[in-house]
């Protein structure tokens, strides 16, 4: 099937998720016991990996209502899949924007034949995440990354580094080139089946490097586009905590002693579970709305923003549906229990991985900043950041 239409992206989507959804759990409780490989190879063979490849590179150049709707649905599947190429489309972008001929002509080639990008962007043990001690030297990369999504099972790795000059670049090096070593140590309460453990480069030659620190010296929608796959992950795992209370409560819950004094002959009959189920159906469907009308905002403002303000305007649109989308997925993958009961809670049925996921991915850029920023901007007309977290 070819992919050129919004229609076919998100058709292949729920093909996948139908394939993804029956081994969710032992992908969770594997976690990185076990590459989840035949999932993946679903993911990488479908097509979907070159959605967003620009049309004068080969592509069909679909954007961010594309990428987020797709996204949100093999996360409603499983989110941790849906996470293993959230950095391969900003990758993707990446290269849009400010790969040289040479690099864009073989890394797009690659991704339009089902291969992936993977990150190592983040370190540890310096004051925070982007506290970068890997280097570049004369075309020669040595560090150690973590959180490293994606790198285990990708073709090639996308690795942050300061050159000699101690400027930020960007190098794409060959996942099986000498010297590249990617661990399987993730050892996490959720996501886990994303394994994003250690990535060490010893003297790795480097064939592809960009200039990374220019993409944020401009106004950029590069870090909102990133973003808005993680909100899709969260409203996706929002959804699907909200299908599986659905299911849960038709098929398997007994009502309360209090609701059947009441007279609740089923939980569904419950007058406080349906008072809770329609609150949280009510968020799940403003978060997806929020999630697609922030898509809507990117795709109007394009790739490269004409200004600051538009930058901005994309990157808020983006942060209050990545904050709100969250919380409502945990609050759904909470209540989930609420309604259910204590049998719920029983491990054959694994429904705390939706807790577990939510609370894992939606950690990974602090809420109360992309609250903050709203803010800021509302009431002090301040323009966000402009860097990779909005």
């Amino acid at each position: 099937m070819t992919i050129d239409t919004h229609d076919a992206a998100t058709a292949v989507a729920r093909k996948i998720a139908d394939g993804l959804i029956p081994g969710a759990i032992a992908r969770d409780r594997a976690g990185a016991e076990a590459v989840p490989a035949e999932a993946l190879a679903l993911l990488d063979s479908s097509g979907l990996l070159g959605i967003t490849v620009p049309r004068e590179d080969g592509g069909p150049g679909l954007g961010p209502v594309t990428l987020a709707e797709v996204t949100r649905i093999i996360a409603a599947a499983d989110p941790a899949i849906a996470q293993v190429p959230q950095a391969h489309f900003l990758l993707v972008d990446v290269l849009a924007v400010h790969g040289d001929k040479e690099t864009r002509t073989k890394l797009y080639a690659d991704v339009l034949a089902g291969k992936r990008i993977g990150n190592a962007l983040a370190e540890r043990g310096g004051k925070h995440a982007q506290d970068l001690k890997t280097r570049i030297e004369r075309d020669v990369l040595t560090g150690s990354k973590f959180y490293t999504t994606g790198a285990l099972t990708s073709a090639w790795i996308a690795v942050s580094a300061l050159d000699a000059s101690n400027r930020l670049t960007l190098a794409f090096v060959p996942r099986e080139a000498e010297g590249v070593t990617v661990d399987t140590d993730w050892d996490v309460m959720g996501q886990r089946a994303t394994i994003s453990g250690t990535a060490t480069f010893d003297h790795v030659p480097v064939a592809h490097v960009i200039d990374y620190a220019s993409a944020y010296a401009v106004p950029q929608q590069l870090g909102a586009r990133a973003q808005l796959v993680h909100a899709a992950i969260e409203v996706g795992i929002a959804g699907a905590a909200l299908r599986d209370a659905r299911a849960y409560l038709r098929e398997k819950a007994r009502p309360s002693t209090e609701a059947v004094r009441a007279g609740a002959a089923v939980a569904a009959d419950d007058p406080h579970v349906l008072h809770r189920y329609g609150r949280i159906a009510a968020k799940v469907r403003a978060a997806e709305a929020l999630l697609a009308d922030a898509a809507r905002t990117l795709e109007e403002i394009g790739l490269v923003p004409a200004t600051a303000g538009d930058a901005a305007r994309g990157s808020l649109a983006v942060a209050a549906a990545k904050a709100f989308g969250s919380e409502v997925a945990l609050e759904a993958a909470s209540d989930l229990f609420q309604m259910c009961g204590t049998s719920a809670t029983a491990s054959k049925y694994d429904l705390d991985r939706h807790w577990r996921n939510a609370r894992t991915h939606s950690v990974h850029d602090p809420l109360d900043w992309k609250y903050h920023h709203l803010a800021a901007y509302e009431l002090a007309d301040i323009l966000p950041p402009n860097h990779g977290q909005l």
